[in-house]
């Protein structure tokens, strides 16, 4: 058998019909469909090479791209090498509070326990930004700082920007101070529990909800299944309990400068302003007041860890599949 040619061979273009030569030489009807056939497979072998040219050039990009991350992405965020001197440390609090956020308990608190750690760390700053999140998270955190403040027997101060409501007053609470601006949102003491009943849209439009479980109330927050009274009252007896938990901290982190109403405790909130007025918070104060003039040191030290780019990246994709229908439910309880 004759070894394939290239698709410029002279014999395959010349071969153009059956029956037909060039330079006097005749080609049969055979010789016909093997030439096309043999420049048909050679174009196919070529296709192929470049796709797999082009695959491997795209998975050496990638791992290109992932070494860089890995290389130049680190963004930990703590404190620089040498943190001997004086200084004021500093942990953002920002964004909701929640497990694996950038407010998590465990950065927060691996952010704490640098700075109380460090020799030079004369007080900390919780730079607050946040409208809340977990219960959970905010408690964790919140007894971390009291605990570090007892061993180490350093300060930390709460500096509220923009807003500190509901799970990041939580926190706010254990520290010795609160400074607000006057504009600054501030409070929303409550707990709440939200969701959807599909029930009487389902039955006007003659669906049938379908739902196999084993124990009469494992299924009570489903959305689409109607709710019982005795269910109602059991999970507004738990949201009660974590009401009362959180009501607890805000009263042992206040102490006597709080003036209690009827309104503290209802979920309302406030401005900074008002926020001073009822004891919530101590007085107006910036970062740099507080470690200026109630520190005594200038100089700040950002101790703040978060998660690095490739961390982010691979979060995001490891979320993205649940994220939307975690996030329509919203059955977990939350302080905001």
């Amino acid at each position: 058998m004759t070894e394939p040619q290239s698709p410029s061979s002279p014999e395959l273009d010349t071969a153009t019909s059956p029956g037909s030569g060039t330079a006097g030489r005749p080609v049969d009807g055979a010789g016909w469909e093997r030439a096309t056939l043999e420049k048909l497979a050679m174009a196919t072998l070529i296709e192929q090479r470049q796709a797999r040219r082009w695959r491997n050039g795209i998975r050496v990009a990638w791992l290109v791209f992932v070494m860089l991350l890995v290389g130049f992405g680190w963004e930990r965020g703590g404190a620089p090498a040498d943190v001997s001197k004086p200084h004021t440390a500093v942990i953002e609090i920002k964004g909701e509070i929640a497990s694996g956020g950038e407010a998590s308990a465990e950065l927060v608190i691996s952010s704490l326990r640098s700075a109380f750690e460090d020799e030079g760390t004369q007080g900390l700053v919780l730079l607050i930004n946040s409208p809340g999140g977990s219960p959970v998270q905010a408690g964790i955190i919140n007894d971390e700082i009291h605990r570090l403040k007892a061993k180490y027997k350093k300060p930390v101060y709460a500096v509220v920007e923009e807003t500190c409501a509901s799970a990041a007053y939580y926190i706010a609470v254990a520290a010795d101070k609160i400074y607000v601006d006057k504009a600054s949102v501030v409070g929303s003491i409550g707990v709440l529990m939200d969701g959807f009943g599909f029930t009487g849209l389902m039955d006007k439009l003659g669906v049938e909800r379908r739902l196999m479980t084993a124990g009469e109330n494992k299924g009570f927050l489903d959305p689409f299944s109607p709710q019982t009274e005795k269910q109602r009252a059991f999970a507004q007896t738990m949201l009660d309990q974590i009401h009362q938990q959180f009501i607890g901290a805000v009263k042992a982190g206040r102490g006597a400068r709080l003036k209690e109403t009827p309104e503290t405790f209802s979920g309302l909130f406030w401005t900074g302003q008002q926020a001073v007025e009822m004891g919530l918070a101590d007085q107006m104060g910036s970062l740099d007041f507080v470690a200026r003039e109630v520190i005594k040191a200038e100089e700040l030290v950002d101790y703040t860890r978060r998660d690095n780019v490739a961390e982010r990246l691979v979060k995001r994709f490891g979320a993205s599949i649940g994220e939307g229908s975690v996030r329509a439910l919203k059955t977990a309880p939350s302080l905001r």
